[in-house]
């Protein structure tokens, strides 16, 4: 702590005072980024950890990691296959590399500038929330997004998905999948079919090595890609949402760290197999056929469940709650695939409806405890009378 002191006392001395005082919040977000913040509870009682918000989100970036490396392996995988040209893998997560970071760099300099600009406004601390959102949603688009239709998509989704709300903790929707919606809704050829999925207008080529196993599907052909490729993540698709395995390391991690809550992630799961092992039941067409276990390496499905489903504003916050809800994710997702061939990706639509039924599947948990304990109780009285 000693070698930082310097910079401890660099933030006192450019604390913002007398006709500066309303530059506070964005001076406090700063200084809290670096140092645990000094103020304490004055009223109330609290329980205290050493895991605050802060933390928390630097856990959920951390956990992103593996899969936005492999992302970016695999923008430069892919458009050397669509190519033809023969890259080293170095070379290949260079280009991924460069292609993602103007995505990353948009996404935060927008979505940080306006939730400053709100913090300024409400005379709030500026949350740390969108350090993760930042990076979700350039990760969950396709690598070929124009910056200015990404930026667009940015501003939507903090100011109508989240500040109209009051801000971090309060918005009902997840922010990254509100931006992604608005993009396929505003802007859906940039959004679909095979050719948004691969960096390959660099080189000014519009080869691409094959569909997307999604597209496959779709067109009513089952994927040419094996399930050990599914589950490598070496398929174009979204640009770090391909990767089962690791989309596994980063939930992983949020499990040890109990960020994540293993009860929707599992049920996600579940549901999701249970739907397509009703669908192999019924049987007839390539989709229907498909094996179940094959909507998990499919699209943004364990992406979805692993980052998405588990944000804990959006989601359910009772446990039998996050039971149903999951279920419901899991299930919802394969059924839209499977009904819908000409949308072949549910998982977008699936967590942002179920997001909208959280508190109402909380409050029906909630009534109908309240309903047992009162019928326990009237049964406990009745034998007490009796006796």
């Amino acid at each position: 702590m000693m070698n930082m002191k310097w910079l401890e006392q660099w933030f006192e001395k450019i604390e913002p005072k007398g006709k500066w005082s309303w530059l506070g919040s964005t001076y406090e977000a700063f200084h809290t980024f670096a140092f645990t913040p000094k103020a304490v509870t004055r009223a109330g009682a609290h329980i205290r950890d050493a895991v605050d918000m802060k933390r928390s989100i630097i856990i959920v970036v951390i956990a992103l990691v593996p899969a936005l490396l492999f992302g970016m392996w695999n923008i430069g995988y892919q458009t050397a296959m669509s190519t033809g040209t023969d890259w080293h893998w170095m070379y290949m997560w260079w280009f991924g590399f460069l292609r993602m970071l103007p995505l990353i760099a948009v996404s935060y300099i927008v979505g940080l500038a306006i939730e400053f600009a709100f913090a300024q406004y409400r005379h709030h601390e500026v949350n740390e929330g969108f350090l993760a959102t930042g990076l979700l949603i350039p990760m969950i688009v396709p690598v070929t997004t124009p910056l200015w239709q990404l930026a667009l998509a940015v501003a939507f989704a903090v100011i109508i998905g989240k500040e109209v709300f009051g801000g971090s903790g309060m918005n009902f929707l997840n922010p990254a999948l509100v931006a992604r919606a608005f993009l396929f809704f505003a802007y859906p050829t940039h959004m679909s079919g095979d050719k948004v999925w691969v960096a390959a207008d660099l080189w000014g080529s519009d080869a691409i090595a094959g569909a997307t196993p999604m597209g496959e599907l779709a067109a009513g052909a089952m994927p040419t890609a094996s399930a050990l490729d599914m589950l490598l993540g070496t398929i174009p698709g979204s640009t770090c949402e391909t990767s089962v395995i690791a989309i596994a390391l980063g939930g992983l991690l949020l499990l040890f760290t109990g960020i994540a809550s293993w009860r929707i992630m599992l049920s996600v799961f579940l549901g999701g197999g249970a739907m397509g092992l009703l669908f192999n039941a019924i049987g007839g067409t390539t989709y229907l056929d498909l094996p179940f276990y094959y909507h998990f390496l499919l699209g943004g499905f364990a992406f979805g469940a692993v980052f998405m489903a588990t944000d804990p504003v959006t989601a359910a916050q009772t446990n039998a709650g996050k039971w149903i809800y999951g279920l419901l994710i899991g299930a919802f997702a394969v059924l839209l695939r499977v009904a819908n061939p000409a949308y072949p990706e549910g998982m977008m639509l699936s967590i942002l409806l179920m997001n909208c039924l959280a508190p109402l599947i909380d409050h029906c948990v909630v009534a109908r405890n309240i309903k047992s304990r009162q019928s326990r109780l009237s049964r406990t009285s009745r034998k007490e009378a009796q006796q």
